[in-house]
């Protein structure tokens, strides 16, 4: 039986975030953002509700039991119909290193509109359940209804050929400043 996905709503904002916590701890991409263990918890979920509140707007987050399981997806152009959202507040220095990984994906993204998933995470207490799947699969029935290719980026090797499997090609890598690879669907 296939998981009921839901699309969140700003009541699912607490368990999204401790599951993308839990679920990116040894992420290379967000370990470089917020090296140092003892801030990691609260920066990183700072990062994260920051991304849930700018893509929620969007409705681009869905969800499996409530947050357990997450889908954070950007559609295609700007938003256009909400007022932005204050900066997220970062130390000057993952400021730093934030503001390098953006330019350097920025930089290998395509040049026309696409579906970004920029985050897809289960809580380990939930993994192995192919959760993430349906809501990969979910995320890339909606880009392909509005005709448009899906894009992400994964600093973890094995993700890559993860996503190979499931129709994903790589476009592009970098290993400045770390290891990355865009992927397109």
């Amino acid at each position: 039986m296939s998981p009921e996905i839901t699309p969140a709503t700003p009541a699912d904002l607490d368990r999204v975030v401790a599951t993308l916590v839990a679920a990116f701890r040894a992420d290379p991409v967000i370990r470089y953002l917020f090296p140092d263990d003892a801030t990691y918890p609260g920066l990183s979920a700072a990062f994260f509700g920051h991304l849930f509140d700018k893509r929620l707007r969007r409705n681009a987050v869905w969800t499996i039991e409530g947050g357990a399981s997450v889908a954070v997806w950007e559609p295609p152009g700007p938003d256009e119909t909400h007022p932005p959202l204050p900066e997220l507040e970062l130390p000057p220095d993952a400021e730093a290193r934030l503001s390098a990984y953006d330019e350097a994906v920025h930089a290998l993204l395509p040049d026309t509109p696409f579906w970004y998933l920029g985050l897809l995470g289960t809580h380990p207490d939930h993994a192995g359940r192919r959760w993430g799947h349906a809501l990969m699969a979910h995320g890339l029935e909606v880009a392909a209804r509005d005709g448009v290719p899906a894009v992400l980026e994964t600093s973890r090797p094995d993700n890559v050929e993860m996503y190979r499997r499931a129709g994903w090609e790589v476009t592009a890598s970098s290993t400045e400043p770390v290891p990355f690879w865009v992927l397109q669907h």
